[in-house]
């Protein structure tokens, strides 16, 4: 949380949510490697889903196309 609130270079709200916007980006990114590695280690999407505290539908449908 601290990340997106630093006082550090422009403050502004428009910052502030670009910064935001960028951290979702990039947490998205991360959230479809990691799952990408938990299939391919023999996780389920049950599994997966508990571990991200979504059902295993919402897992299946956001990455069962793309893993």
């Amino acid at each position: 949380m601290e990340v997106a609130t630093d006082s550090a270079g422009d403050d502004s709200p428009v910052a502030r949510l670009a910064r935001i916007a960028q951290m979702r980006a990039d947490l998205s990114r991360a959230e479809e490697i990691a799952v990408r590695r938990a299939r391919a280690a023999g996780l389920s999407w049950a599994e997966i889903g508990t571990l991200l505290g979504v059902s295993k539908q919402a897992m299946h449908q956001r990455y069962g196309r793309r893993t």
